[in-house]
This record gives C-alpha cells, structure tokens and sequence, in this order.
C-alpha cells in the first residue's frame, strides 16, 4: 500500500479546519500498519463531494464506485490525489462491485436513485438499483474483509407521523417506493451483525447547502434558488413538517461514524437531523436570508399539494449515545447557496438539467 503523501492544495484547508486533533487522528488510523481504506459507493453524487475531501483530508486511503452520471470533474484538483482511486461502475455489476470491496476496511453506502420523483420515472431501474442490489453488495463486502458497513437509509421512511418526535422506535410508514425500498434494505445488513462485521443504519434528514456537485431539488435548495433566481417562492401546502440537515454536518457525521468504536454502534439504528420546520417557515427563511444578503424583496406564494409527506424526527439517540451534534444551521445552508449563485458556481441554475436530478434522469434514460 502506497504511504501518505500529504494533503493536495485543494483539501489542506480542509485539514485546517479540521483541527490538530482530527488530524493527529485521522493520520494514525491504520490497520496492519496501514491506512485505512474506505469505499464509498455513489461517493461522486451531492453528498460525496462533500464527504471525500473530508475522508481524505483525515488520512484515510479513499475508494469511490459511482457512474458518474454527472460529470467526472467534480473533485476537482483532488482527482490527482493518490489516496483517492476512483472505480466507473454500476452497483448492479457484480464485477465491479467485486473489484470496489477489494481489500477495503469500511464501506458507507450512497449509491441510489436518490429521490422519490427520479425513482418513479423508472420503478424497476429504482428497485434493481436501490434494493436488489443491496444484498449482494452487502454479501460482498463481508467477504471481502471489510469490517465495518454503514447504510445511508433516509428519515422519509416514517412517512406521515403524528409523533411529536419520530424516534427510531417509531414504526415504519414509506408511502413511496423510494423509502420503501429503503426500509427494506435496513434488516438485510443488520441480520448480517457480527463481532467482524460491524453493521449500522443512519437515516439522515433532508439535506441542504452547498455542494461541487450541486443539487436544486432538495427543499431547501429549491426555495433558496428560486428566491434568487426569481424573487418569488412557491410553497405547495406549507404545513408539512420537513427535518433537515446541513450538508457538511452530515458529513462530519459519516467520518465519525467511520472512526466510532464499534461497541457505540454495531446493529444500531440512528436519526441523523437537527432543525424541523413546517415549509412555510421554511420558505420565510429562504427569503428573509436572501432579502438580507441581497437587499432585493422576494415573494412568497402559497399553493395546495397532494404530498402528505410530514414528520419531525428526533436526533436526541444520535447526539446522546455517540455525542454527534450539528453545527450548522439552514440559514447557514441558504447563506452559502447565495454566495455559490452570486460567485457563478452554480451557472444557469434553473435550466440546467445537472442540478436536478429527475431531469437528467429523464434525458440519459439509463437502464
């Protein structure tokens, strides 16, 4: 196994802020006197591009399996990285997937038809991709010798919930097949729990904020873009309670997860979120944000919907048991989504097909 060769000069300020501590310790992580190797599987989507520069920024020897849907330029200066191996590949392919476990320690699973509007376009694209394969890849793994499997679930496997704080004891309620399929997938890992073959399921809320591979059609993003773009929001329903979590959060979070003792975690289920906010409110952050880093007034609009989608979800299980607590608020995410636009990183927001993960579904027709 080739050595730490330092940081490139994209993520040295990701070592920065870090801290000294992060950094001692993610540079004496190793297993046999070497680095350890992670997989992240979809690791070249929205939250993966946050999380690899972090990943590697905290020493470990990064292993990315994605399509690359979206374009392979999305790490940027790190592509050159040599603790970073990128494999093209399908999750459906046992081949790749066979070469993707290879000698690796840890595997966190992205990889998924990634929101209930693209599942539909295609239902049986969706289920081959985000269940059938979900169990060979498991299998895999454990033969492989990796130790340690993290599934990234979704928090909208609760469906519709009139708990005041949706716990993880809470039951089960997937009104989509998208969560569906993600419900079903949680037992197949943990029924795989073992002292070699540490499993643990996160089921993270809606994400927001700032990302190189840049989604708009996440709530958040969505009212943020169009306050920008338009000076108007459309709120359809308003009511919904909807959990979110920043990105960059989230993703401190799967590092962590990646370091904990295995004791804290094995076979465990955890809530990962912090701010619950009806749209409504949610719409009046989005515009009082832009309102004021842009001095330009922003409309709201309000509009009935047929989605019945709501639930407030507690992470009280994930900040007390592993002491994972957000730092970052929405008003963060909307803050640095402005600055992304006004700063050009985010070209043609509302026409081009990149950012929106239905349209681009549509228009490559993948089988």
């Amino acid at each position: 196994m080739q050595a730490y060769a330092g940081p490139s000069s994209e993520h040295a300020q990701q070592l920065s802020e870090l801290g000294q501590s992060d950094l001692r310790r993610g540079l004496i992580l190793r297993v046999n006197g070497e680095e350890l190797r992670v997989l992240v599987t979809g690791g070249a989507g929205y939250v993966g591009a946050v999380l690899i520069p972090q990943l590697l920024a905290r020493g470990y020897r990064v292993r990315v399996l994605d399509l690359y849907l979206y374009g392979r330029e999305v790490f940027g200066e790190l592509q050159g990285d040599p603790n970073l191996e990128e494999v093209v590949g399908d999750i459906r392919d046992a081949a790749a997937v066979q070469k993707a476990v290879e000698d690796v320690d840890v595997v966190l699973h992205l990889a998924c038809i990634s929101n209930d509007p693209s599942f539909e376009l295609n239902p049986d694209l969706g289920k081959s991709i985000n269940f059938d394969a979900f169990a060979p890849l498991v299998a895999a793994s454990k033969a492989a010798g990796a130790s340690r499997f993290i599934f990234v679930s979704s928090s909208s496997v609760y469906g519709v919930s009139d708990a005041p704080h949706v716990t993880e004891e809470e039951p089960l309620n997937p009104l989509t097949d998208y969560s569906k399929y993600k419900a079903m997938c949680e037992p197949i890992l943990l029924e795989q729990q073992s002292p070699d073959f540490t499993t643990l399921v996160i089921r993270p809320a809606t994400v927001c904020g700032y990302s190189p591979r840049q989604r708009l059609d996440l709530t958040m993003n969505i009212l943020t873009t169009h306050a920008h773009e338009r000076g108007k929001i459309t709120v359809f329903g308003g009511k919904q309670l909807r959990p979110h979590i920043h990105l960059r959060d989230l993703c401190r979070f799967y590092c962590e997860l990646i370091e904990m003792d295995a004791e804290k975690i094995a076979g465990k289920i955890f809530n990962a979120g912090y701010q619950n906010n009806p749209v409504s409110e949610l719409a009046e952050i989005a515009r009082s944000v832009v309102e004021q880093k842009l001095g330009k007034p922003v409309g709201i609009e309000t509009t009935p919907t047929n989605d019945p989608r709501s639930y407030h979800i507690s992470s009280e299980k994930i900040q007390e048991e592993l002491g994972l607590c957000p730092e970052l608020k929405i008003e963060d995410a909307v803050a640095e989504l402005v600055d992304a636009l006004e700063e050009g990183k985010i070209p043609n927001a509302l026409e081009d097909d990149r950012y929106y993960n239905v349209r681009l579904m549509k228009r490559i027709s993948l089988r």
